[in-house]
């Protein structure tokens, strides 16, 4: 007994070295991945500075096109928030240990995604001092805001969301925080002595933890499933042709798995490259997450076709008129794409010599990322390019600056992600350890059944004597 408690510290003691080695020296592609995210982030912010100066004609944003690229990315950043959180929440109370070694980045991914759609807004309304007036509050101007409004819902979904997924990563974050404030030194012992709270591992501080842990993740669930729904009014509440569709909120609900499902997978092959995490981000565990995306992405297309049938079967003639231009005008090619991406490529998924393959899989949920992006925009635009009135109908393509800004806040979100991974740990060091613990006292507990079985199997059977 006493060897085997020696062995699991020893071992325990190695995952708390490894993720905290993780923090201090990154492998070189880590330092340029952060001077390529600086550069691109450079590019918006010029892009910005020169809209904010010159006015919102260089985005080209007029009537009808009156939302663009801004909204279409705003709506993709959300959607990319919800498979963190609400993934992690729901492996968690299903007790699905694969989830342990991944969710801390995943939910990471949603607090880094939220604000960066936050941005979109402020840019979008172009006088950013004005952004108070978005904000849904009692003010002494007799303002108030129209509550019926789905943009208005929009910003108490997206507030909440935010603030509790940013709760939800802290809460699960403060056992670890304390083995990095036992082990760091200068600023950073600082800085981890304050957030982990004065934890000391005791029994009753790890019960109110697993308590709080839990009621966050049985709260979250309804909540990231709301939010993208409620995205989706901003559509489906509207009379615009293309919009006005009753399966509307599933079908972003889905999507939003979707896209996030896809960067889970990219940013968990390039943590596990960057910090040497091939003990712990194993490719078991990228097999199930890349089935987990297949299934997502089959029901998205079948919400698709939904959607498509629904369309065509109607009675709308300005509806089928968009979903016709989608497949054959102007932005058939980008539409057709989005159908590839998001429909034929993830069967590549279903095969395991190619989920096992890093390189393949790195680039096939980039592709897919492109996809949803692409789906994102195709909602936005061809509806405004062809509404009822043909004095509106006007195909206009996104300026350089709509463009810089969107390819910067690629650049925003990376930043963000890459400067957590350096300060925080990005695997869960006690989980990781829970797991390690529940799998060796599986395996004892499996060989003890095998001996026994054996022993009874070898014993003689005893002859009872006659009567």
């Amino acid at each position: 007994m006493q060897t085997k408690d020696i062995n699991e510290q020893i071992k325990w003691a190695q995952i708390n070295k490894d993720v905290l080695r993780s923090m201090e020296n990154p492998r070189m592609a880590y330092w340029v991945a952060v001077g390529t995210c600086l550069a691109m982030l450079m590019c918006a912010v010029v892009a910005e500075i020169y809209q904010y100066q010159v006015g919102m004609g260089p985005a080209n944003l007029n009537w009808p096109q009156m939302w663009g690229l801004y909204i279409a990315t705003f709506i993709f950043w959300i959607g990319m928030s919800h498979s963190g959180t609400l993934l992690s929440a729901i492996l968690h109370i299903v007790h699905a240990d694969w989830r342990k070694p991944i969710y801390r980045f995943a939910e990471a991914m949603t607090t880094f995604s939220l604000m960066t759609a936050g941005l979109f807004p402020m840019i979008h309304l172009g006088r950013l001092w004005n952004m108070y007036w978005v904000l849904p509050y009692v003010s002494d101007r007799g303002i108030w805001p129209n509550f019926r409004s789905p943009l208005v819902w929009d910003a108490f979904a997206i507030f909440t969301y935010l603030t509790s997924s940013a709760m939800f990563l802290f809460i699960g974050m403060i056992p670890d925080l304390a083995i990095c404030r036992d082990n760091a030194k200068g600023w950073r012992k600082k800085l981890y002595t304050a957030l982990s709270l004065g934890w000391s591992g005791t029994d009753r501080q790890w019960r109110h933890f697993r308590k709080t842990y839990l009621l966050m993740a049985c709260f979250l669930i309804p909540l990231a499933v709301s939010v993208h729904s409620i995205v989706s009014s901003d559509f489906a509440m509207s009379i615009m042709p293309g919009w006005h569709v009753t399966s509307f909120p599933p079908y972003f609900v889905a999507g939003a798995l979707y896209s996030g499902c896809a960067a889970i997978i990219t940013l968990f092959i390039l943590l596990r490259y960057f910090f040497r995490f091939e003990e712990y981000m194993t490719i078991p565990i990228l097999e199930k997450t890349c089935k987990l995306t297949f299934v997502i992405a089959m029901a998205w297309s079948y919400l698709n076709l939904i959607e498509f049938a629904a369309t065509w079967y109607g009675h709308d003639t300005a509806a089928k008129e968009v979903l016709w231009d989608k497949f054959t005008g102007p932005y058939s090619p980008y539409f057709w794409a989005m159908l590839f991406f998001g429909s034929v490529l993830p069967f590549t998924l279903a095969f395991e010599k190619l989920r096992r393959h890093l390189p393949t899989m790195f680039v096939v949920s980039l592709l897919l990322n492109v996809g949803m992006w692409l789906e994102r925009w195709m909602i936005v635009s061809p509806t405004l390019s062809l509404s009822y009135h043909p004095i509106a109908w006007n195909v206009l393509w996104p300026s350089m600056v709509q463009w810089a800004i969107v390819f910067g806040s690629f650049g925003w979100f990376g930043l963000l992600f890459l400067v957590f991974v350096k300060v925080f740990p990005s695997v869960s060091m006690y989980e990781v350890k829970e797991m390690v613990y529940h799998r060796r006292r599986a395996h004892v507990e499996d060989q003890a059944k095998y001996f026994h079985r054996r022993l009874s199997d070898r014993q003689p059977a005893t002859d009872t004597p006659s009567p």
